[in-house]
């Protein structure tokens, strides 16, 4: 019955077998549908998925930017209302796939999430907090905005700040969970994401754009340089309340801030992004141990000088640009002999650190982090700008036939400009890749993760490099056995009494930094501050490159300002990510 049972079976198991077509067929469909749901989640290609995600980033930036090109041309078809229709619309798919999101997350809280200690860290966060804040202000501004004009204005500019707000605080809520999820759907999520905030950026820097080259407009007019079309982008009716104006003014302060908030969380969405599917290398991925600030004197020192000389400047510069063309003149010249001396001393202390790294021979990291790379990426890419605007102001120079006397001081200080970045950017890249764990410790006899009941040699003579009393013991199948599991790499399951010596529990001793390490930790800190002061001078109206007339008299107005207004908020988005990244070095060094 047996030797017959097993022939029927082995007969039914034939694609011939009528008898149990229906079940066979049910089940082959149903591992299709397996396989069909297995590779459009866990196991589809990882590459593919990126490229299928990062083609449909593209696109939807893509349309934004044609939405803005139409919208820059003031025309009567396409308006503001309508790009802000299409972002809003952008953010709130962003708002559900975060819900979706954190559906999913709740569901599988007993896995635990791998997060990228390199782009989760504390300052980090604290700086994204704060800029959210001040984004959030100015959502605010916009609504009280919209309040005063709400009966000659699309109900879009009330349902955008709504959104925008709720969009910020969801995204702060949710940026420190860093969870390398392969689901295909997470990545079209997270990319989205990205070039979001991406077009978000686009459009605060077009509205921030459009806004000075219309002051500069009004100054070149009431200079007499020539009727220019001013945009005027106030509303064709009477504001309801007496703050429309102090809403409106404020805008434009805020604008940085809002800036840099996106361009911030663009740039870590992208390493989430490249982070899905990736296996953390724990190795690489340990938090270091807060290293003490002994010796912090003279690189704060220099560092609030320069900022509070910068403040100086921009307010100087504020008021007298507005003057007589002596005076403007003399404002033009004041800024690029204090910018010189800034770029002097920058290049001097990026020098310094790199002269420090070369006498060290520290070795190079290599492993592979996705946020370090993007770091010398965006460093990279965003100098372009600043050095497209340096080379132009050196060849207005030499071209020029008027001689003002600020006319080889802009000479010097867009070369220095050139020779900063280049010496910045190399000295905040080594500083990455620079490994400062070994021949950095105290006792090199040390090992490099200490175990809970190992001790030095010093202490005390070793059994096998461990000292303990569970070895003073008869049992010593107990110990035969943990040597065996040590070496097989398994996990000690016997019971430990307390080592005769204290010891602390995966601390390091607390140690006076070395003389290099002081050196360059007020290097680093000396350039946070000079980058902060050098992004707060365009940020908020000091901008030389349109008074000074040299590079209009050789380029033309329309050429000029277009290559400023794509010079400007690369060099902004340079100065801000530049501050990150030292901040990054300061704790690793």
């Amino acid at each position: 019955v047996m030797v017959e049972h097993s022939g029927l079976d082995i007969m039914c198991l034939n694609k011939y077998c009528h008898s149990s077509s229906s079940s066979s067929s049910s089940e082959h469909e149903k591992k299709i549908f397996t396989k069909l749901k297995i590779s459009l989640t866990g196991d589809y290609p990882r590459k593919n998925a990126e490229i299928l995600s990062g083609q449909y980033g593209i696109n939807v930036l893509l349309i934004g930017a044609a939405l803005m090109l139409a919208i820059a041309h003031h025309g009567p078809s396409v308006k503001e209302e309508h790009l802000l229709s299409f972002i809003t619309c952008l953010m709130i798919l962003q708002l559900i796939w975060m819900m979706w999101y954190i559906l999913v997350r709740d569901r599988q809280k007993n896995l635990q999430a791998e997060k990228d200690v390199h782009a989760t860290t504390c300052w980090i966060r604290g700086g994204l907090t704060l800029l959210a804040l001040l984004s959030l202000i100015m959502d605010a501004f916009r609504i009280g905005y919209y309040v005063g004009y709400q009966s000659c204005v699309s109900a879009v500019l009330g349902v955008y700040p709504v959104i925008h707000a709720t969009h910020t605080i969801a995204q702060v809520s949710l940026q420190p969970h860093f969870n390398f999820n392969k689901v295909i759907i997470f990545q079209f999520g997270v990319i989205h994401a990205v070039f979001t905030n991406l077009l978000l950026w686009c459009n605060g820097v077009m509205s921030e754009a459009e806004h000075f080259l219309n002051n500069h407009k009004r100054r070149l007019s009431a200079l007499g340089y020539g009727n220019l079309s001013i945009v005027h982008s106030e509303p064709h009716c009477n504001c309801t309340t007496s703050a429309c104006s102090m809403f409106s003014n404020s805008l434009y302060y805020l604008y940085p801030f809002n800036i840099e908030y996106h361009i911030f969380v663009s740039a870590m969405l992208f390493v989430m992004w490249k982070n899905i599917g990736r296996t953390i290398d724990l190795s690489s991925n340990q938090k270091r141990p807060g290293t003490k600030t002994h010796g912090l004197i003279l690189g704060p020192i220099l560092g609030l000088v320069a900022l509070a000389s910068t403040i100086g400047v921009l307010v100087v510069y504020i008021i007298h640009v507005e003057e007589s063309v002596q005076t403007r003149q003399s404002a033009i010249s004041m800024f690029y002999c204090y910018g010189i001396v800034m770029l002097v001393f920058m290049c001097s202390a990026g020098a310094s650190g790199l002269l420090i790294y070369r006498a060290n021979h520290m070795p190079m990291d290599t492993t592979k982090n996705p946020s370090r790379q993007l770091d010398t990426e965006l460093l990279f890419g965003s100098s372009v700008g600043s050095w497209l605007m340096s080379w132009c102001s050196v060849v207005a120079v030499l071209g020029s036939n008027s001689s003002p006397p600020y006319r080889w001081t802009n000479l010097i200080y867009a070369l220095l400009l050139v020779l900063e970045k280049y010496v910045q950017n190399l000295f905040i890249i080594e500083s990455l890749y620079r490994q400062w764990e070994d021949g950095e410790r105290e006792d090199p006899e040390l090992p490099a993760a200490p175990e809970i009941f190992s001790v030095t040699s010093s202490l005390a003579p070793p059994y096998n490099g461990i000292i303990n009393r569970a070895y003073d013991t008869p049992d010593r199948a107990c110990v035969t056995m943990e040597n065996e599991q040590e070496e097989n790499g398994q996990v000690y399951r016997c019971p430990r009494k307390p080592s005769e010596v204290p010891l602390p529990v995966g601390k390091k001793v607390a140690e006076r930094p070395s003389v290099k390490r002081q050196i360059l930790k007020n290097i680093t800190v000396f350039l946070i501050m000079c980058n902060i002061s050098l992004w707060i001078l365009p940020a908020f109206g000091c901008r030389p490159q349109y008074d000074n007339g040299l590079e209009q008299e050789t380029f033309g107005f329309s050429i000029w300002t277009t290559v400023l207004n794509f010079a400007v908020p690369m060099n902004l988005f340079y100065r801000m990510h530049s501050v990150a990244s030292l901040f990054e070095v300061f704790r690793r060094v």
